[in-house]
């Protein structure tokens, strides 16, 4: 008996083989290959000897090709999301319509964030946290292992500051607003200082700077800090920003659509790449030149850290503006000249431009800090950028990041394994 077709009673169309191979744009053995796939079924019909192909499942083959072919990486079918907070355009990336690096040299981090998140400048802005939420905040990092790594810490305060929170399902504007104003605060108070005598005031870049290293700072240092944060704030839709999204997409609440984000950026090949940058440095700085360093790393197989980026045909300009700004710091100058030459003894290999995991490394190995202080400087800069897609995701249609899956597993129905 004949295949029906379920909606009309009528038989089903049959293809030959060579019909198949030009409806999916392929050559015959593509055909017979994904026969054997169990991507598609065949049959002999009776007194022939060439196989014939249902064309209900050919055509869904195709269309599925299409799809998959549609969103590989360069085809232009990438996934896209409509968004107003950030432009990167020829090595140039913008806030709202406003160039990020000129943001970034006059005004702070929390003036920048403002802006990110409202199109509004509030000039002298300063962020604060109730110490109640501090103090919650605190008591659970603290319980943490020594070893614990500093992501982990921020995403362990995150969960305590939503947890003393009990309005944090309401996702009005103005009510996460206040929740990033006061989460961001929380987070860098809520690590442990390294200057236990000093007054936990001021500038956010200068409480933070506490956390990070024993060494007094002074107006350049805090500046390189300050900038760092604005620059950092957001870069689009990276990994982490998606992963916000999607959270804000299923109306996770503000603390929990961070927490998402601060999970992906642990990842060696996100916020974790300056720590990677930051130990390279320090190797050449101990040997005096960078081309063994690097002549180590290539024979490993490992891509150099700190340098290229996928976005940029040339320098990375979060990297130009922060190494304009080392330039004025006098202890930054042995960092800087091995930065230098990392990027000269890599050019006589494969000419790479120096990325923001360098001139962070750079920083961060210049003033005491640990190999994971830029990681820690990323994830507390890019809060309030991921604050600022999670509201812009609030808006839209819930539910809508979710694509669908490609199943290229075995045909069903298959029997059940013994």
């Amino acid at each position: 008996m004949r295949d029906q077709h379920p909606a009309h009673g009528s038989p089903a169309r049959r293809l030959s083989t060579k019909e198949t191979a030009e409806l999916l744009g392929v050559k015959p053995e593509t055909v017979y290959a994904y026969v054997s796939r169990g991507q598609l079924s065949s049959r002999r019909e009776p007194g022939g000897r060439a196989s014939t192909f249902d064309a209900g499942e050919v055509e869904a083959l195709a269309r599925r090709n299409r799809r998959e072919a549609a969103g590989s990486p360069g085809s232009g079918g990438d996934l896209s999301v409509r968004t107003r907070i950030t432009l990167i355009d020829r090595d140039r990336y913008f806030f709202r319509g406003v160039d990020a690096t000129e943001l970034a040299a006059h005004h702070s981090y929390e003036e920048v964030a403002e802006w990110l998140w409202t199109g509004r400048m509030h000039r002298g802005m300063t962020f604060t946290a109730p110490e109640a939420i501090v103090a919650v905040a605190r008591r659970a990092v603290a319980a943490l292992p020594e070893h614990t790594s500093p992501t982990d810490r921020l995403r362990v305060a995150t969960i305590a500051a939503a947890a003393e929170d009990p309005l944090r399902f309401d996702l009005s504007e103005e009510a996460v607003l206040g929740t990033a104003r006061v989460l961001i605060p929380t987070l860098v108070t809520a690590l442990p200082t390294q200057h236990h005598r000093r007054p936990d005031d001021g500038p956010l870049a200068e409480r933070l700077w506490r956390r990070l290293t024993g060494i007094e700072p002074d107006d350049a240092v805090l500046r390189v800090l300050d900038t760092a944060l604005a620059l950092l704030v957001d870069h689009d839709l990276a990994a982490s920003t998606l992963a916000v999204r999607v959270a804000a997409s299923a109306r996770a609440h503000a603390y929990a659509a961070v927490s998402a984000g601060l999970g992906v950026l642990e990842g060696p090949l996100h916020g974790a790449s300056s720590g990677l940058a930051h130990r390279m440095l320090l190797d050449v700085l101990d040997q005096g030149t960078a081309l063994t360093v690097i002549a180590d790393e290539l024979r490993a197989g490992r891509r150099i850290p700190g340098l290229g980026h996928r976005l940029y045909q040339g320098e990375d300009p979060r990297a130009r503006v922060l190494f304009a700004l080392l330039e004025e710091v006098p202890r930054a100058r042995p960092a800087l000249l091995a930065a230098r030459d990392i990027v000269a003894t890599t050019a006589r290999h494969t000419p790479l431009h120096a990325n923001v995991d360098l001139a962070l490394a750079v920083f961060t190995a210049s003033c005491g800090m640990p190999a994971t202080a830029g990681e820690t400087i990323f994830a507390v800069a890019r809060t309030a950028g991921w604050i600022a897609h999670a509201l812009e995701e609030y808006g839209e249609r819930p539910l809508r990041m979710r694509p669908s899956g490609h199943y290229v597993g075995p045909k069903p129905p298959q029997p059940l394994p013994e």
